[in-house]
């Protein structure tokens, strides 16, 4: 068998496989595709097409000297044609995949699903942390549906654009360690990936904290939650 034959025999298997997984994992997707059909019957006509008279011009021109040439380059078309055709068609999987290698690199960061929905993946220690931007700002939040409040420690407040020597502390928290105050301040904008809330009620925790909570005041402002398999889901 000649190695033309070979390699255009080993591409066709593999790229069978591949279709056949794909759809067999994602039944629905083909259907969906839409426009997929028409780019895909346009680009395999213009192959064709070209194919045939390049394959022509070859020919008069002598410098055609095996079907192998031929082959190759038919080949090379048939993949791009076939990578387009899959990627449209599996967009939306290729973007859940995307989203679940980003969310394992980096936990914090808020994964948008384009359904008014956030998603956040626990860290290592089963700790859900999200970045978020407070008055445009930079802050890494712990969520905790234990706390009431949202609050910033001093150090974010600062990095926010509060003087928290400045603040009046006049509520109290019950926490574990004992009964804190913090003062009461209101954060121009919270955001969250595409999340964006404006006027958002929180406090300046009076001691020093590891970092900045989001509690309950930012869970009601939702329109829910949940947490399934290690992914903290927020619905807004």
């Amino acid at each position: 068998m000649r190695p033309g034959v070979f390699w255009f025999l080993a591409f066709a298997l593999a790229l069978g496989a591949l279709v056949a997984y794909l759809v067999s994992a994602y039944p629905g997707a083909l259907d969906r595709a839409g426009p997929a059909s028409l780019i895909y019957y346009i680009l395999f006509g213009l192959l064709v097409g070209s194919s045939i008279l390049g394959y022509r011009g070859l020919r008069q021109r002598g410098a055609l000297k095996s079907l192998g040439s031929a082959a190759k380059s038919a080949v090379a078309w048939v993949a791009v044609v076939a990578l387009l055709v899959l990627g449209y068609s599996y967009r939306h999987e290729l973007g859940l995949m995307k989203n679940r290698i980003v969310g394992e690199m980096a936990p914090a960061s808020p994964i948008s699903t384009g359904e008014r929905r956030i998603t956040v993946r626990a860290g290592p220690r089963g700790h859900f942390h999200v970045d978020a931007q407070v008055n445009g700002q930079a802050v890494r939040f712990l969520v905790d549906t234990g706390a009431s409040d949202i609050v910033l420690s001093p150090d974010d407040a600062r990095r926010v654009g509060l003087d928290p020597s400045g603040l009046s502390y006049t509520r109290i928290y019950d926490t574990a360690n004992g009964q804190v105050r913090g003062a009461p301040v209101t954060l121009r904008s919270l955001v969250i990936g595409p999340l964006r809330l404006s006027a958002v009620p929180a406090s300046v925790n009076g001691a020093a904290m590891s970092g900045s909570v989001l509690g309950q005041t930012f869970l009601r402002a939702l329109k829910g939650y949940s947490v399934r398999n290690g992914v903290l889901t927020l619905d807004y």
